[in-house]
């Protein structure tokens, strides 16, 4: 399956002798492309970058998931696009999927970057969001301010709407644009981690970015991702939970920005 792609990069690209691989922005659960911008564009000034919508998400095609046809998804349309190697960037979900592929395909991937996600089955709480929002319905006609009272009685926390709000076609016929009877449907899967065989590894440059305040890294991973990823850094971001490069997204682009110089 090819994935939709946001692409961007400097108004005056570099020679092709010096250009660096290209880095890869990869979307969490119920996110999309689009929301990645503001840390695209920084990164874009110097880099071509590709901003991915994973299926099911923003404008790519529907269909069931698991982390291994999700990384073969992103395999396709990195090569489709002469994006490989790449430097990956996934949060949450997405970083399950860079994982995967870094794991599975490691000659194509340069670099990575995991925010907030370990290599490990984890419960991403959204089982029961999903269930809200297929209980939505919809009147013929829908702005903004009507869908975020509608969405209100289901999904009571504001942040969580305005991220539900931009999934949702407005006006004439509104609906959700996002495959959500299939994520539904594939949410233990989500919330797994695939069978990787015994040893495999990435070695290539490895980063894990947590959010103090968040309880998906724990130590208890930390030896798993070390047998993983025997190149892992893991830096913490205080002040922030899961959603750190929402809630604290200065210092996140800071050392994102800093990695991705060095590697």
């Amino acid at each position: 399956m090819l994935l939709n792609v946001i692409a961007r990069g400097p108004e005056i690209p570099p020679d092709a002798s010096a250009a660096r691989p290209p880095i890869v922005l990869l979307h969490g659960l119920f996110g999309r492309a689009r929301n990645l911008g503001f840390f695209q564009r920084r990164l874009a000034r110097t880099r071509r970058t590709l901003a991915i919508d994973l299926r099911n998400h923003g404008d790519s095609p529907h269909g069931p998931m698991d982390y291994n046809t999700m990384a073969g998804d992103l395999l396709d349309t990195l090569a489709h696009h002469g994006a490989l190697p790449a430097t990956l960037v996934g949060h949450s979900m997405g970083g399950k999927v860079a994982m995967t592929l870094a794991l599975t395909r490691p000659g194509m991937v340069h670099s990575l970057v995991v925010a907030d996600i370990p290599p490990a089955r984890t419960g991403h709480g959204q089982f029961s969001l999903g269930e809200q929002m297929l209980r939505v319905r919809f009147p013929h006609y829908l702005n903004r301010a009507e869908a975020d009272a509608l969405l209100l009685p289901e999904i009571p926390n504001a942040d969580v709407r305005a991220l539900m709000l931009q999934n949702i076609r407005l006006g004439e016929n509104p609906g959700w644009v996002i495959g959500l009877k299939d994520i539904v449907a594939s949410m233990t899967n989500i919330e797994s981690w695939p069978y990787i065989p015994e040893g495999y590894t990435y070695p290539g440059p490895t980063l894990f970015l947590a959010g103090g305040n968040s309880p998906y890294i724990r130590r208890e991973h930390y030896a798993v991702m070390r047998r993983l990823f025997p190149n892992y850094h893991l830096e913490l971001i205080e002040h922030a939970g899961h959603w750190l490069h929402v809630e604290n997204p200065t210092r996140f682009a800071a050392l994102l920005e800093a990695f991705t110089d060095r590697y």
